[in-house]
């Protein structure tokens, strides 16, 4: 089934901890596909997805000589990530110490610094502002009531004094809203939440979300018995840890068809160990080492050292230590930024650390053998496409983790 040459295809999509509407999804494939194709020389269009179902869209795409129809699914949990932000910025600053202490105390923080630097940079990057944040606002604070005293103490004698504290603990609190207005600058919150949405529950699950990934794992299950060659599941950020889940569910409760379509799996960005090292990640744990010797799956891992926001080319299974002698995949590959970018595109995206955290998502200027729009629309399963291909030699295949038990 996975050497077929595909005709259709079903690829569900499943987001990081992403609070804004899936059609900025629909909207950057229509634009780096075309860029794609263009130097790539193949054709693709997109056309709107099934008014039924839920929110994506439809590829026609032409390559090497094969026309592949692929109908695209954005799982969506934009809801639950919104929901999770909905905080002041008192309780924002109390979540903040609560994650720090979490990753701190479980000694989960030092144990990810061994694995690559960007990432705990950037965990440890809304911490530091939040609270350079603090201190700027209470510092203006502080001047505007003394200089208030001086200006109204004359005038009002003692009460001065009130009305200065007064006017001071406002101008800063404002300051403090201001960079919460504007955080789509500076991403620090945002970051904040997500890392304290994983952490609150020391690596389990919240309710909610469980609940959202069963109703995953029933979709997919369905798609597996439509008239398809490939039913694809790709998982970007945090969705990849998402995805490991729901398809090491999809696998234990028999959601795949002896004869049905090939069933792949392509991790984009991952950042499983944040989850993973936690010491309550049981459920992770033990869905990352099963769904790692499975025969009824083709798992691609794609990241790569220019992306400071992931754990490049760290074996997921590996890392977390739950890798068994059966282990098969992921196939762990470098999407090569400074190799498949040229040297001038690198040069204006190589600080612009959030959008090349997307850069797998979109087009490359000197494409090499991974190709997001190849992979999701062109006429080979994932792994026809990768078949024999070896893990790259500088991949991290340490087991760091000290938190390795797969049972509570």
């Amino acid at each position: 089934m996975s050497s077929r040459t595909v005709r259709r295809r079903h690829v569900f999509y499943i987001p990081g901890y992403d609070p804004i509407h899936p059609r900025r999804y629909r909207e950057l494939y229509r634009k780096e596909g075309a860029a794609q194709a263009a130097i790539s020389g193949y054709e693709i269009a997109l056309s709107p997805g099934d008014p039924q179902g839920r929110y994506g869209w439809h590829v026609t795409a032409t390559m090497d000589g094969t026309r592949t129809e692929t109908g695209i699914e954005t799982l969506i949990w934009s809801d639950i990530v919104r929901g999770s932000m909905d905080h002041g910025i008192a309780s924002s600053y109390a979540q903040m110490l609560r994650t720090a202490w979490i990753y701190i105390s479980t000694g989960t923080l030092f144990r990810l610094m061994r694995l690559r630097k960007g990432p705990v940079v950037a965990a440890l990057y809304p911490v530091v502002f939040m609270l350079l944040q603090l201190v700027f606002a209470v510092l203006i604070a502080s001047v505007v009531t003394w200089g208030g005293k001086l200006a109204l103490l004359p005038f009002l004698g003692t009460p001065g004094h009130g009305v200065a504290l007064a006017f001071g603990v406002a101008l800063g609190w404002s300051l403090l809203n201001w960079f919460k207005k504007h955080d789509g600058r500076f991403f620090t919150y945002y970051l904040m939440h997500n890392y304290a949405y994983s952490a609150q529950f020391h690596g389990a699950n919240p309710p909610e979300l469980e609940a959202r990934m069963a109703e995953f794992t029933a979709e997919i299950a369905g798609a597996l018995t439509e008239d398809v060659d490939e039913v694809l599941v790709v998982g970007h950020s945090s969705g990849a840890h998402l995805g490991v889940s729901i398809l090491a569910d999809l696998i234990r409760q028999g959601g795949v068809p002896a004869d049905g379509p090939a069933l792949s799996f392509l991790s984009l960005g991952q950042v499983v160990p944040m989850v993973s090292f936690l010491p309550r990640a049981h459920r992770l744990r033990a869905d990352l080492q099963f769904l790692s010797t499975c025969d009824d799956i083709t798992w691609l891992d794609v990241t790569a050292p220019g992306d400071g926001c992931a754990f490049a080319l760290c074996d997921p299974v590996a890392v977390s230590g739950v890798a068994t002698k059966d282990k098969r995949w992921p196939i762990v590959i470098s999407a090569a930024f400074t190799q498949t970018l040229s040297k001038e595109r690198w040069q204006a995206l190589r600080w612009r650390f959030f959008r090349l955290h997307f850069q797998y998502l979109c087009a490359f200027d000197r494409p090499g053998d991974y190709d997001y729009f190849r992979i999701t629309a062109g006429p080979m399963t994932l792994g026809a496409r990768f078949k024999g291909r070896a893990s790259s030699k500088s991949r991290i295949e340490a087991a760091v983790s000290s938190h390795r038990s797969v049972t509570p």
